[in-house]
C-alpha cells in the first residue's frame, strides 16, 4: 500500500499563489496561464503530482498535490 504526502496550494489566477507559507507573485507583463504553468512545472520537478482542484470563485482555487512519502528531492526536508 502506497503512503502519500500532500500539499495544498491557494491559487489566485490574478497573480498570487500561496503554498506552505511561501508566496509566489506574478511579474508585471507575465500572462496568467504562464504564471500558473511555471508554478506547476516547479511542483512537478519536486515530485508533486496535481491530483485535484477545488474551485472557490471564478479566479481562485485550491490545488491539491501528492507524492510518495519520503520522495523529497535533495535539499528539501522530508516531514
Amino acid at each position: 500500500m502506497n503512503k502519500w504526502e500532500y500539499r495544498v496550494s491557494y491559487v489566485d489566477f490574478r497573480g498570487r499563489i500561496s503554498t506552505d507559507g511561501v508566496e509566489f507573485v506574478r511579474q508585471s507583463g507575465e500572462h496568467r496561464t504562464g504564471f500558473v504553468r511555471k508554478f506547476l512545472d516547479v511542483q512537478g520537478e519536486d515530485g508533486w503530482e496535481l491530483v485535484g482542484i477545488n474551485h472557490l470563485r471564478y479566479e481562485n482555487a485550491y490545488f491539491i498535490f501528492r507524492r510518495p512519502k519520503g520522495a523529497a528531492p535533495s535539499g528539501e526536508a522530508v516531514a
